[in-house]
């Protein structure tokens, strides 16, 4: 949906993924978002802070090597010390090269991607949910058992803010077929908490209050890259008597997968972040295929369920201007 537009954004190179890295913990620490997300969960703000120090152990390795380089000509010819700097571009060019083994440049571009403009949408993505709300918009007139919208991670939140404004212009009430939205491993709290993220903000309580569609949230609290059981229209500071949504329901991943498969992938974190979207060897309430392939519709397969005893609905965030 929008994988070409943060494409542009991680082909940056290091000189500006390093100055990436600088503009968002600016943008998180001086408006004290960091602070505010490490009161509803650490996981996430550990995520968060990896390619962070990932990047920095980089740097300082390749200053290491240009330091012990430069040792090495002073004591062969002082006048070529200064030789030793060409050397920190090269090493820090390699870590980059092989960063599809750490993620370190591809998440940091992603979380600067999102911060960029405080949580306000760019006008690039604010195009491109435009697009995606036209599709769906043709979708809903058509006759269909029902219209499965699926956002996993950010894409979580930027499916809220295409069905808000869906509901808003009174097409799901319209629709010829049930629609059904199912976030998945969300990270709404990064965005949502942002001073100027109004617009996502006035989305989530819009789409929590909504009669026209069925909203259930999954996350585990295995996963430490989501905010789990977190209800992101609460926590958000958001919520008033007339919410409705999220279902907020835990995926249980110690439950759900088995023991072995479980010792297979706990520590690795960004794996776990998309089981959601693998096959689980003990589906209970949850099960991707079965909900995306099985013969009923979302609003059946959970009606009458309880929402997770585990949830969160602390309001957390200190901005919470709506647009």
């Amino acid at each position: 949906m929008w994988s070409d537009i943060v494409k542009t954004s991680m082909s940056s190179g290091i000189f500006f993924t390093y100055l990436n890295m600088l503009k968002t913990a600016w943008i998180y620490i001086s408006t004290a978002t960091l602070f505010d997300i490490v009161k509803l969960r650490k996981g996430p703000v550990i995520a968060a802070l990896y390619p962070i120090g990932f990047l920095i152990v980089q740097l300082a390795i390749a200053l290491g090597v240009a330091y012990g380089v430069s040792r090495l000509l002073v004591a062969i010819r002082p006048m070529l010390s200064w030789v030793a700097l060409v050397i920190i571009w090269p090493v820090l060019a390699l870590f980059q090269k092989y960063d599809h083994k750490v993620f370190a440049y591809y998440l940091m571009q992603d979380y600067a991607h999102s911060a960029k403009l405080r949580g306000a949408y760019p006008p690039e993505l604010k195009e491109r949910l435009r697009q995606f709300k036209e599709k769906i918009s043709v979708a809903l007139t058509e006759e269909w058992d029902e219209i499965l919208v699926v956002g996993h991670s950010s894409g979580a939140h930027l499916a809220v803010s295409v069905l808000a404004e869906l509901s808003r212009d009174g097409q799901l009430k319209q629709a010829t077929c049930p629609l059904g939205f199912l976030s998945l491993g969300q990270v709404v709290p990064m965005v949502a908490f942002l001073p100027d993220a109004k617009q996502l903000r006035q989305d989530l309580r819009d789409l929590s209050e909504s009669d026209d569609l069925t909203w259930i949230d999954v996350t585990a609290p295995g996963d430490g890259c989501s905010f789990a059981l977190c209800d992101p229209v609460a926590d958000c500071g958001v919520a008033r008597d007339a919410q409705k949504w999220p279902l907020v329901l835990s995926a249980a991943f110690t439950q759900t997968l088995s023991a072995s498969k479980w010792k297979a992938v706990r520590w690795r974190f960004f794996r776990l972040h998309f089981q959601y979207l693998c096959a689980f060897d003990h589906a209970e309430a949850y099960d991707c295929f079965q909900i995306t392939a099985g013969s009923k519709t979302l609003a059946a397969r959970f009606k009458g369920r309880s929402p997770s005893k585990s949830r969160i609905l602390t309001p957390t965030a200190r901005y919470r201007a709506l647009c």
